[in-house]
């Protein structure tokens, strides 16, 4: 759901001259600006070097559900993978600007007692310390699907159909804590042309910088 609303965003935003896509299958989209890479095994990406060279941003939006998840598993799908990818980014180009969609929540100590926020500050640490020349962490909270994005997750996509509602309700009474997927879409690309102050970068930042 991030991913695609970073996607269009990308796509429309003139400052932006092209878009990778790495993935598991087709996005069935076409559009000049984009390339798509299809990539089974998002444990090694040494074997599609050639094909991540010559960018100057990375935004990482894989991520998946812990629910139901032992923390081995999930770390996998979460750390796992995702330095799989920064590793070689960091071989290819440091001077290079990573944006990695966590969550709020996300225990940077590494040491609390939720599995899943461990994991994320695990994550969110490892990309932190790597020497990019920029490195973001987008810490939302409930995101509002636009321009017709739908979750992957049955869960959350249920929770959209049915309490929208209830959504929009909570935003009118604490308006800085709720984004949509074009704000969190523009704030990427913003970091990632000029940099921004903070590091960890929460809903109120969001909104700022996708204004």
């Amino acid at each position: 759901m991030v991913g695609k609303g970073v996607l269009l965003e990308s796509l429309d935003d003139p400052q932006v001259k092209q878009v990778l896509c790495i993935g598991r299958r087709s996005l069935n989209m076409k559009h000049e600006k984009l390339l798509e890479l299809i990539h089974p095994d998002f444990s090694n990406f040494e074997s599609v070097r050639d094909q991540l060279e010559g960018y100057d941003a990375a935004f990482l939006c894989m991520g998946v559900s812990s629910a139901g998840m032992s923390e081995s598993d999930y770390a996998h799908l979460t750390y796992d993978l995702t330095m799989a990818l920064v590793n070689v980014l960091y071989e290819i180009k440091t001077d290079m600007t990573i944006t990695y969609v966590s969550g709020q929540g996300t225990d940077s100590s590494e040491k609390g007692r939720v599995m899943w926020a461990r994991v994320k500050g695990r994550t969110e640490n490892a990309i932190l310390q790597k020497g990019f020349k920029g490195a973001y962490m987008f810490r939302p909270g409930v995101i509002i699907p636009l321009r017709g994005i739908r979750s992957s997750t049955k869960l959350y996509q249920f929770f959209y159909d049915y309490f929208m509602w209830m959504i929009k309700l909570f935003k009118m009474i604490f308006p800085r804590s709720i984004v949509n997927t074009t704000q969190l879409g523009k704030a990427m690309i913003q970091v990632s042309l000029d940099g921004y102050e903070k590091s960890i970068i929460d809903p109120p930042d969001i909104l700022k910088l996708g204004s």
